[in-house]
């Protein structure tokens, strides 16, 4: 087992754009935020994503405009690297690379030792390269949190204040000095005094800090030690999460976990103002520059865009991420889009491709309340059948001193709505708990089947069937067809743990325990039983199109076995702690998820060979529990071996911190930079020199018969190649160098050599002498089947003469222009 280094494991799709405090830019058109590895431009007022800015190769941590060009901006990783980019463009201009691990900037960067951080000044230094290292670094505070809401600037960055646990400390540049004040951790009233955010007044020194308790202290004269005084609001009834002052210091913004903004008045502070029901609790707040937007991220990965009249006027809706998905992860054969748990009681349909939320699907129809420690119905299982035609849902609700309550749900796709429809409600389809549940895959059978398995002992299988009605002699057929049970299996009492369809459906394994058994659905006949392993089997899989004969599963005692169906006999087994087992079902190869010593390894293999095609060491920690195998909208191309079982599909898995992970290669990296950084031009730009300067000729040159076409095929192409058209086209016009630096180069380019010009002027001499002598041509074209009439009808009767060439057509015009009056007087004698 080879473990290659092309392949990597990245954020792509779904990532959190709350994981940091989102930046709006001058003019309030822009909002820039960290996403995974990538920073996202999102327009403020059709919320669509502009620019997707990647380069970093690890977790950003930060985005920050520059403040002396308000078109750039800083973003910083866990990398390394702090990169200065053109947002507007879309184009990187600096790599800095920094000796520590990036946290976050604040004109200053956080670094981290040993779990113990840091504030640092970073030098940033001039240079030309695109590459530069930077070298000088001071340290400014020590002992720092490691929140970034927690540290922040004062007053045209006069001072820098930084709270952690129960201190706030305070350091003024000029004087180098630091004031550090203490809470208790209790006060009188029982309430919790840790600091958890901080923000400082543009114009006044003043600093407000928000607490555990839910209160937010205004603190002044900090810079006298003996002589400061704080002052308290108190409306939160939780910690206060985000904090932050309009630009001209008129109010201060909270947020907390009751998804309120609350909007406070400086030094009025009874008048306050509330925007509530904004969904979810508000993890950070950004105002523009200009006061005109304000800006809220949220638990459930969205950002709220806000008019400073406190009134909504943009949403944007990220992948929605809780503690756990009930669900597994799936992919809707229709839109191509993920499937998992979103808000409390829904499905989401996500798209990996756009990296945007479709829409919200209510399965369990109820209005929820945010109460903790109230148990409400949730939405346990889903799945989808082959066509995407019907969904399948299990909610559940547990409460304390009553039976579990069990409902499943058949939603029919509606094709004028464009969504699903709840056709099917069955309340308490099993006695128990429901373990597994899955669709009849084949595409081409009569019937649509659903088979659920339960901690009661049975296994059901439902079958959609169009109930009839009899009116006279003829049945007629109900518009809406319903679910009902068709069949109930059991197999000595045991407990079913899981169930999968073969991939014509013709055969369905059940799980029973430490038993495999396989059944037939036509007859519901017990075929055979597979009971090879001990203990119990985990997950059951089978094999996919040439692969087709294998099953698949693990059990608790860390095996995974191969079952071949035609001779019933156990092909092969290994020991592995597979946490999960999945196929791809474009291809032959399976995904083995094994969880060794905190961490999780990858294995790729195909059921018919013994060994791997790929395997990775420690993808992420902790125990990988969903993945999917998500088609590809154009197929890769790799002929490496290693990475040819990510041509059709790509491979997508949440780890135990909820971050929906993938696999890349090399080669689509750079293509998806090479994508970013192409000039798309329309195709209705007219024909001027600047549409032939970026190559856009050479498709008409190459197809058509047009002979108006064959004139430009002629000319020669401008060089688009060199160094100063590439300067002019892929360089933001104000980092451009001087114009008399690339004005030479310019110029030169265009032109065209002696001999070049020489060989057009004699084709365009010889055109013109073409276009004289065309009558003659036409008169002479005209009289030649009379003449070969006149002399014979058996050469009348030949095949036209073959093409001349330029120097018979050269002497036939000489020939043509000589005086042959005396052949016509011969002729009349």
């Amino acid at each position: 087992m080879v473990e290659h280094g092309d392949i990597r494991v990245v954020h792509r799709g779904g990532s959190k754009i709350n994981f940091r405090k989102p930046v709006i830019t001058n003019d309030s058109r822009f909002l820039l935020c960290a996403s995974g590895e990538s920073v996202k431009v999102f327009s403020t007022s059709t919320e669509e994503c502009i620019h997707d800015l990647r380069g970093h190769t690890d977790l950003v941590t930060g985005v920050l405009i520059k403040p002396s060009n308000h078109l750039q901006a800083f973003s910083c990783s866990a990398d390394g690297t702090v990169r200065l980019w053109d947002f507007t463009d879309g184009i990187l201009i600096k790599v800095r690379l920094l000796p520590s691990i990036v946290v976050c900037p604040v004109l200053s960067v956080s670094v981290s030792s040993q779990s113990l951080f840091q504030l640092v000044a970073v030098h940033l230094p001039q240079s030309g390269d695109q590459l530069v290292e930077a070298r000088e670094l001071s340290a400014v505070l020590t002992g720092i949190s490691s929140n970034p809401a927690a540290t922040v600037f004062g007053r045209g960055g006069e001072y820098i204040a930084s709270a952690n646990g129960l201190q706030l400390e305070v350091y003024f540049f000029k004087k180098q000095k630091a004031y550090r004040f203490s809470l208790k951790e209790d006060n009188k009233k029982g309430g919790k005094n840790t600091f958890t955010c901080v923000a400082c007044h543009p114009n006044d020194d003043c600093i407000a800090t928000g607490h555990e308790d839910g209160k937010i202290r205004l603190w002044r004269n900090f810079n006298h030690k003996k002589e400061y005084t704080y002052s308290t609001l108190h409306w939160h009834h939780s910690a206060v999460s985000s904090l932050s002052f309009t630009p001209e210091g008129t109010n201060l913004l909270s947020g907390g976990i009751e998804s309120v903004l609350v909007q406070w008045r400086y030094n009025q502070e009874n008048q306050r103002d509330f925007l509530p029901r904004l969904g979810a609790a508000i993890t950070h707040i950004a105002v523009s520059p200009d006061g005109a937007l304000y800006c809220t991220s949220h638990s459930d990965n969205k950002i709220t865009i806000i008019q400073s009249c406190v009134k909504v006027s943009a949403v944007i809706q990220g992948l929605v991420k809780g503690e756990s998905v009930g669900t597994d992860l799936m992919i809707d054969p229709r839109s191509k889009s993920l499937v998992l748990n979103g808000k409390p009681g829904h499905l989401q349909f996500y798209s990996l491709q756009r990296d945007k939320l479709l829409y919200n699907l209510d399965i369990v129809q109820q209005e929820y309340i945010h109460e903790s420690g109230l148990q409400q119905f949730e939405v346990v299982k889903a799945a989808f059948d082959a066509s995407g035609n019907w969904l399948a849902t299990v909610e559940e609700r547990k409460q304390k001193g009553a039976e579990l309550e069990l409902n499943l749900k058949l939603w029919a796709f509606d094709e004028q709505t464009q969504s699903f429809v709840l056709n099917t409600t069955i309340s308490a389809p099993h006695e128990a708990q429901i373990t597994g549940m899955c669709f009849s895959h084949a595409t081409d059978s009569q019937t649509t089947m659903l088979v659920s398995t339960s901690k009661d002992g049975h296994f059901k299988a439902w079958q959609l069937a169009a109930q009839s009605q009899t009116d006279g002699k003829q049945p007629s057929v109900c518009p809406c067809p319903s679910w009902s049970c068709d069949f109930v299996g059991a197999y000595h009492g045991l407990v079913p743990e899981c169930c999968s369809f073969s991939a014509d459906g013709s055969l369905l394994a059940v799980s029973f325990q430490e038993v495999v058994t396989v059944w037939s659905p036509a007859s519901w006949e017990l075929l055979t039983t597979l009971s090879q392993p001990p203990k119990a089997i985990r997950n059951l899989c089978f094999g996919r199109l040439s692969c087709s004969k294998y099953l698949l599963g693990t059990t608790d005692s860390n095996l995974l076995c191969c079952w071949n169906l035609l001779t019933c006999s156990l092909e092969w087994s290994t020991s592995m702690d597979v946490s999960l087992l999945l196929a791809d079902p474009l291809s032959e190869n399976m995904a083995a998820f094994c969880c060794q010593a905190g961490c999780t390894d990858l294995f790729v293999f195909k059921p018919s060979e013994p060994r791997p095609l790929f395997s990775q060491k420690a993808v992420c920690s902790g125990m990988v529990t969903r993945a999917v195998f998500a088609p590809r909208e154009e197929m890769l191309e790799s002929c490496e071996e290693s990475s040819q079982w990510l041509n059709r599909s790509q491979l997508y898995f949440l780890t135990q911190y909820m971050d929906l992970m993938t696999f890349t290669t090399k080669t689509e990296e750079e293509r998806l930079m090479a994508s970013s950084k192409q000039l798309v031009i329309d195709d209705s730009v007219a024909m001027t020199p600047f549409y032939l300067l970026l190559g856009k000729h050479r498709q008409q040159q190459q197809g058509g018969d047009d002979p108006q076409s064959g004139v430009s095929a002629e000319r020669t192409p401008l060089p688009q190649g060199s160094v100063a058209i590439k300067e002019l086209l892929q360089t933001p016009a104000h980092v451009l160098p001087s114009t008399s630096f690339l004005c030479s180069m310019f110029v030169q380019s265009l032109l065209i050599s002696v001999t070049d010009s020489s060989k057009h002027a004699e084709e365009e001499m010889e055109s013109e002498k073409e276009e004289e002598d065309s009558e003659e041509e036409i008169e002479s074209s005209r009289t030649r089947p009379e003449q070969q009439a006149a002399v014979g009808g058996g050469e009348a009767a030949e095949s036209a003469a073959p093409a001349m060439t330029k120097a018979q057509v050269r002497e036939l015009r000489r020939v043509k222009k000589l005086d042959h009056s005396w052949l016509a007087g011969l002729l009349d004698s």
